[in-house]
């Protein structure tokens, strides 16, 4: 459908255009994030993986390319539903670390930040909107229900026929 066509990349754009910038800026992205990260991955630190990493930057990094990759992948409508996913679980931590307009005490920046972050909550509905559109096919759900309804239907017509 050419609203698809149209919408996708459109969504895109703000994630891509955000990646590529966290990509460019790692230190002062991952001093942002350092925040969040204290008080979310720096409690459960000790009982993560050793191999999982927890440094900002490296999560900056990982997160710039997951907005990068999944962006374009919707832009171009490759896996959509997955891009749109894996957006969604990327514009969160982001929004909570660049954008948390309840901590600031000027009026002014708070304000501005309220606008960026129910942009981004805006965002994360249109992702979230994104990530369950089948394209008009039915879903993997119904699919699946059917599919089991009728190995259901050719079982109980094999046990009729095998008692008849």
């Amino acid at each position: 459908m050419l609203i698809r066509r149209l919408a996708r990349p459109l969504l895109a754009t703000a994630f891509i255009y955000g990646g590529v910038q966290a990509l460019r800026d790692v230190p002062n992205h991952a001093k942002a994030a350092t925040p969040l990260l204290e008080r979310t991955v720096g409690r459960a630190r000790g009982s993560l993986p050793a191999q999982l990493p927890t440094d900002p930057e490296t999560l900056v990094r990982i997160d710039g390319l997951v907005k990068v990759g999944a962006g374009a992948m919707l832009a171009l409508g490759r896996w959509p539903r997955l891009a749109s996913l894996l957006l969604a679980g990327s514009v969160i931590p982001t929004t909570l670390a660049a954008h948390s307009f309840w901590e600031f005490t000027d009026p002014e920046e708070r304000a501005n930040q309220q606008v960026q972050f129910y942009k981004n909550v805006s965002l994360l509905g249109g992702l979230l909107i994104s990530a369950v559109d089948t394209g008009g096919k039915p879903s993997v759900g119904y699919r699946a229900r059917r599919r089991a309804n009728k190995v259901a239907a050719k079982g109980q017509k094999a046990v009729k026929k095998h008692r008849k």
